[in-house]
């Protein structure tokens, strides 16, 4: 299974983001004013100007929500489906990708504030025989923190083509973690940092094995519950995106040298403690401010969350987010992507300032942030 490399550049993408706009692609057919909400003093007009011309070449709509102490500003643009090219939805549901290791985390921690899990004791004590013993002891918390060592498990395919072939299909959670740990180690635990979905297989292993519970069961009652998350939940094999939702397409390079936009909003998601969640912005907020604010994992445990590991070169994830330092000020972030979908939640400490976005994108899998996600995140952050 390929690491998500996309994730792993995001802070540097993210900087280079906010140092300078990308250039406007050409906007297709049904182009449209972004819909606005307005109730702050945030820069009203660069965030408008960062949803205007949607659908273009790198998006067909994006749903953003801005908060914190300079007000709050509500944003959509783009549409439904390119098919009809109505309006699109600033309510609707989409696939959160990664941002759903921010959930998996948060219900580790509150286990561990349980006393159900020790962040110190090793995995292969809560989930026996699946690391062969050419792995050293792995923690709960190396896992949390991306520095277990244990390389990427066996997936469906590498490129769009071969896993769009099998979007339909799925591989059983443990048998993925079989197959990373009948592998060599990548490196020590606790040396190295390296961000793979296989530390978030593991964990929601381990949540079921805690719980006596599916990870989707565990998940709902540990955190989307407390957040008040109605409109979250996880699709198991189910391919559709139920209720209210804007479609995703993937721009795939024909011989002839065109662009067609395949629909890929249908898909069956593999690692769901890893990525297979579907939410809203509006519950992605709630997630991000009950997280900060402690009603969700209790302080003691929460400060896994804004703690990367120390003695680590380049380390920047904790445990379900990601440091990031922008004109002196910190963020914490967890960006998702699932092909037509990329997403991101992000906020200081103190809730400040916090962004939630869900961009439509049509390489959602591509090196670097999407072009429409910069121009928001430079927008949001003024």
């Amino acid at each position: 299974m390929r690491a998500r490399r996309r994730t792993t550049v995001l802070a540097a993408s993210l900087v280079l983001a906010l140092a300078a706009a990308g250039p406007l692609a050409a906007a297709p057919a049904f182009a449209a004013a972004p819909a606005v909400q307005r109730a702050s003093t945030l820069d009203e007009q660069a965030l408008a100007a960062a949803l205007s011309g949607l659908p273009d070449a790198d998006a067909t709509a994006a749903l953003v929500r801005v908060g914190g102490r300079d007000g709050t500003w509500r944003g959509s643009a783009g549409v439904h489906d390119l098919a009809s090219g109505r309006a699109a939805d600033p309510d609707a549901r989409f696939r959160a990708g990664s941002t759903t290791k921010t959930v998996t985390a948060a219900a580790v921690l509150r286990l561990a504030a349980e006393g159900r899990v020790d962040l110190d004791r090793p995995i292969q004590r809560y989930l026996p025989g699946l690391l062969g013993r050419q792995f050293r002891p792995i923690t709960v918390r190396q896992l949390l923190n991306h520095t277990s060592g244990i390389p990427a498990g066996d997936g469906l395919g590498n490129t769009f083509e071969e896993v769009y072939a099998h979007r339909f299909e799925s591989l059983p959670a443990r048998e993925v973690a079989a197959s990373a740990g009948a592998k060599e180690p990548e490196f020590r635990p606790g040396e190295k940092q390296h961000y793979l979905n296989i530390n978030y297989t593991f964990l929601g292993l381990l949540i079921e094995k805690v719980t006596g519970r599916s990870y989707a069961s565990g998940a709902t009652r540990l955190v989307l519950a407390p957040a008040g998350m109605r409109d979250t939940y996880f699709p198991g094999n189910d391919p559709r995106v139920l209720g209210p939702h804007n479609h995703g397409y993937q721009a795939v390079k024909k011989a002839d040298g065109t662009t067609e936009y395949v629909d890929v909003t249908e898909w069956i998601p593999a690692d769901e403690a890893a990525g297979g969640m579907i939410s809203t912005t509006a519950d992605l907020e709630r997630l991000l401010t009950s997280l900060f604010r402690g009603r969700i994992v209790p302080r003691p445990q929460l400060r896994e969350m804004f703690t990367v590991p120390a003695g680590i070169e380049g380390a920047t994830y904790s445990a379900g987010l990601q440091r990031f330092e922008y004109e002196g000020t910190v963020y914490w972030l967890k960006s998702g992507a699932r092909y037509g979908y990329s997403s991101m939640i992000l906020g200081t400490r103190d809730l400040s300032r916090t962004l939630v976005y869900s961009v439509n994108s049509t390489n959602a899998k591509g090196e670097g942030l999407n072009a429409v996600a910069q121009r928001i995140a430079l927008a949001a952050l003024k």
